[in-house]
């Protein structure tokens, strides 16, 4: 199994109140670096910052390397933006990184990307992929695709409570900006995508078109993020199976809308709770109360975990953000004890 990680940037994410993916606009740029190598090495090695919200939520990446460490499995990042460089080993695409969705062309090179990505897809010889993203601002470019689409879908958010009327406000003016109404790129997804999505996307929805070409099944790892990525990917004409595995966290927040968007188009869908309100820990404290509810490939990544062995990635999760510098809160107590009967650690991560 393997989970590839589309890393990018955008510069819709330094929109006032847009994003919680940092503890300040000027350290978001980096939180994709960081995030990447966080998942490759368990904490940032080159970049500048442990990503954290304003309130200390960990990023969804110290998630996905708990799960990495207890089931083992391969990671591929793709340079989808990146402003920032990182330690991780990249594929490089020449994917540059997104403008303001509100100026008249946000990823000036959609088509190319798409294009690099989806001969990047076809030509992994896996079976199986788990897709993912690290974007901030990216529910933001999700609505302003989903809107040129003519899709009714609405998007999660990072913050507890989702800024939704803010984010369709920043669309309206985007889609202004490039002479669009909704609707209008309905058959012409990566024209949405060019006018107000953000470079992330057309390499997700390249990599995944070009992998179900060649024969591989393909999860998306995220939430409504990832229903964009598939609402183009259908618009396009991709019609193969397609998956998307999120956290409950996004579930709960989005209600049915979430089963309803994956039902129109065609995807299965995977919900995984990973139990965290179980435990006196500061940051899964974090995560049930609404902030990061997703990204990073946080929702594949959980999707792979056997049963009985959920019990051992809280644990982990525990040892990730102590060499995080994110300490459980002190007037709590210690951790809660595994759970009974959960399986030992499984293969580790690399």
């Amino acid at each position: 199994m393997r989970v590839l990680l589309p890393a990018g940037t955008t510069e819709t994410a330094l929109i006032d109140g847009i994003s919680a993916a940092g503890a300040a606009p000027e350290l978001m740029e980096h939180t994709p670096s960081a995030d990447v190598e966080i998942l490759a090495y368990g904490e940032p090695t080159a970049s500048p910052v442990t990503p954290v919200s304003p309130n200390g939520c960990p990023t969804p990446a110290a998630v996905t390397r708990a799960v990495r460490e207890v089931v083992g499995f391969d990671v591929a990042v793709i340079d989808a933006g990146l402003t920032q460089s990182t330690a991780a080993p990249t594929v490089d695409l020449g994917v540059r990184p997104g403008n303001d969705i509100r100026d008249p062309i946000a990823v000036p090179d959609a088509d190319a990307a798409f294009d690099r990505a989806y001969d990047y897809g076809a030509s992994l010889p896996d079976e199986t992929l788990v897709i993912g993203e690290t974007v901030p601002g990216g529910t933001t470019t999700a609505l302003g695709v989903l809107t040129a689409l003519g899709e009714p879908s609405g998007v999660s958010s990072s913050l507890p409570e989702n800024p939704i009327e803010r984010k369709r406000r920043v669309v309206d003016e985007a889609l202004a900006a490039s002479d669009l109404e909704a609707g209008d790129c309905a058959q012409s997804p990566l024209e949405a995508i060019e006018a107000v999505g953000d470079p992330v996307q057309p390499t997700v929805a390249g990599i995944a078109a070009g992998a179900l070409e060649a024969g591989t099944d393909v999860t998306l790892g995220g939430g409504t993020q990832m229903v964009a990525v598939a609402a183009a990917l259908r618009h396009a004409g991709v019609d193969g199976q397609l998956s998307i595995a999120t956290t409950s966290f996004v579930a709960d927040e989005q209600g049915d809308r979430l089963a309803e968007a994956c039902d129109r188009f065609d995807c299965d869908l995977t919900v995984t709770d990973p139990g965290f309100d179980g435990r006196d820990h500061v940051a899964m404290a974090r995560y049930c109360a609404g902030e990061a509810k997703e990204g990073v490939a946080m929702g594949g990544a959980l999707s792979l975990v056997p049963d009985g062995w959920m019990g051992s990635v809280r644990d982990r999760l525990e040892e990730v953000c102590a060499r995080l510098g994110i300490e459980s809160d002190a007037a709590d107590g210690p951790s809660a004890e595994s759970d009974p009967g959960d399986a030992p650690e499984g293969g580790r991560g690399r």
